[in-house]
């Protein structure tokens, strides 16, 4: 019974919603909204599928399994370095949120491969050329973590 009360008051704010905010300007905000929730699906398919950074950005268990939970939350990089006296990061940081960065200095990271004190980030982070579309998307995407 409570649902029906729920369904049926949801109803009634759409209608007057559609009402004060004008038909056009409703199909606005929503075509805005699955942009952005296009642009965060693609951020989501690039950290998970294409540019792995789930793999080292999160924490594993014992038996080296990613803890799904803490996604993105930072963790040890689960690989020693293959390269004898090259510069290796051991700890991946949190990036989820991405507190601390704005999007311009996470893009240009992304793009050109530097961080925002002008240094590289140390191996095993790829330098990445991603173009900004796609730099982009993963900000959204670790912004709605």
């Amino acid at each position: 019974m409570r649902l029906r009360y729920v369904i049926a008051a949801g109803a009634a704010v759409l209608v007057v919603a559609t009402s004060a905010v004008g038909g056009s300007s409703l199909r606005a905000v929503a075509t805005d909204v699955a942009a952005a929730d296009s642009r965060i699906e693609h951020g989501r398919y690039l950290v998970h599928e294409v540019a792995m950074c789930v793999q080292c950005h999160s924490p594993r268990d014992r038996r080296g399994v990613l803890i799904e939970e803490r996604l993105l939350e930072g963790g040890p990089i689960p690989f020693k370095n293959p390269f004898q006296g090259a510069r290796w990061a051991f700890e991946a940081p949190h990036i989820a949120n991405l507190v601390g960065y704005t999007e311009e200095e996470f893009v240009h990271l992304l793009t050109q491969g530097i961080r925002r004190t002008g240094d590289r980030p140390a191996a095993p982070m790829p330098p990445f050329r991603m173009t900004r579309e796609d730099a982009q998307a993963i900000w959204a995407y670790l912004q709605s973590r």
